[in-house]
């Protein structure tokens, strides 16, 4: 029975609150607005966490590219016959792609070259060439775009076709023949896929010739091996592995990730400053609230129950709020402004939504930062008064 709730002291903690409304008000909004940043920037990495991680399944297992004046390089795809060779090789594909820059809007579009009878280097592609029949736009030189690139050429009115501009100046016009949305945003929102022939004409390359070459490894344990093998038969070139790849990648969210840190401990620091604010000591109008309700009979666990429900109501309903809000914010409108730090600012490239990741560690990490150390920062100093004379508190 002395553990039931008990609506009375709910319902006097419930008209304090209300008695120093604009007081709790304030700290209502700070903690709201402090939970809800918080919460943010844990949706916001958990989201390119889940993109990032997703994409670094889908990398080649070696990447060979030909260096001239130790820049990349056209390579030669002569030497495809030579790769798929080499012992432990699955298969070794050329691939033709780069970056278009498209001045009217300021962004990079990812153009790729397909081939729809070759071997694809990534399982998405092929996905895609069946869902959107490339044979078609094989037949009519036209291209499959990304939703993202599909919106950026709508607001720029190049509805039905766009006018691509070969390195001598002269226009190649491409018909837009469809629009695919794959589950990895990261790494196609951007992407035109197109004949290869389109593309080779498009970035003024020789048929012979392709960006770089993927190649598929049978057993994991030989890629070092057999990227070591290639290096030697072709010193001019950079052979890089899916190992390589994936450090690399991780270095970058690394660096966004101490940006990441430094907000987090903003924003932790911010909200002790409150509770180091809270557990400094109670007002006199406080501490004189507490003496006279032990002095009509309260006794001192009344007083810190009570204190237990104010705390809690405000605490509990930032946290509320707070995780709503993040909802909102993360996923309805993609955060902007604070998904920069992790992405970067720069009009080279298209904007890309952050995919919905639950996670519940997420929610009871803020919670147990917020709502328990905010209830003790309340109940401490109260007991400290409840446990004095109540003549002295009066007073």
């Amino acid at each position: 029975m002395k553990n039931k709730i008990n609506i009375y002291l709910i319902e006097y903690a419930i008209n304090s609150l209300l008695r120093q409304k604009y007081k709790n008000i304030f700290i209502l909004i700070v903690f709201t607005f402090l939970t809800s940043l918080l919460t943010s920037i844990f949706f916001i990495s958990n989201s390119i966490k889940h993109e990032l991680n997703s994409t670094l399944k889908s990398l080649p297992e070696i990447t060979v590219q030909k260096l001239k004046a130790g820049r990349h390089h056209s390579i030669n795809t002569q030497i495809v016959d030579d790769i798929i060779n080499i012992a432990g090789v699955e298969d070794a594909i050329p691939r033709v792609w780069g970056y278009y820059y498209f001045a009217n809007a300021g962004v990079n579009f990812s153009v790729v070259g397909i081939d729809e009878f070759e071997n694809q280097y990534k399982d998405s592609l092929n996905k895609i060439i069946k869902e959107n029949d490339f044979s078609k736009a094989e037949e009519n030189s036209s291209m499959i775009v990304g939703t993202g690139v599909k919106k950026i050429l709508d607001e720029n009115y190049y509805s039905e076709y766009f006018n691509f501009i070969r390195p001598d100046g002269t226009i190649k016009p491409v018909n837009i023949g469809g629009v695919f949305k794959s589950n990895l945003q990261l790494e196609s929102n951007d992407i035109i896929l197109l004949p290869k022939e389109t593309a080779l004409d498009i970035f003024a390359m020789q048929e012979d010739m392709a960006t770089d070459i993927i190649v598929k490894v049978s057993n994991p344990e030989e890629i070092f091996t057999i990227a070591s093998k290639i290096k030697l038969m072709y010193p001019d070139t950079r052979v890089i592995t899916n190992k390589e790849l994936e450090i690399s990648y991780q270095n970058i969210f690394d660096y966004k990730g101490g940006m990441f840190l430094a907000l987090f401990i903003v924003s932790i620091f911010t909200f002790f400053i409150i509770i180091y604010d809270k557990v400094s000591g109670l007002s006199s109008e406080e501490k004189k609230e507490i003496g006279i309700l032990k002095a009509i009979g309260w006794k001192v666990e009344d007083v810190l129950k009570e204190k237990f429900y104010e705390s809690f109501i405000i605490s509990f309903i930032a946290y509320t709020f707070g995780i709503l809000i993040s909802f909102t914010f993360v996923y309805i409108f993609q955060a902007p402004l604070l998904r920069n730090i992790f992405t970067g600012y720069s009009q080279l490239k298209t904007s890309f939504e952050l995919p919905f990741v639950f996670d519940f560690n997420t929610l009871f990490l803020v919670f147990f930062l917020s709502v328990p150390i905010y209830i003790a920062a309340t109940i401490i100093p109260s007991w400290k008064s409840a446990t004095i004379e109540t003549d002295k508190v009066i007073r």
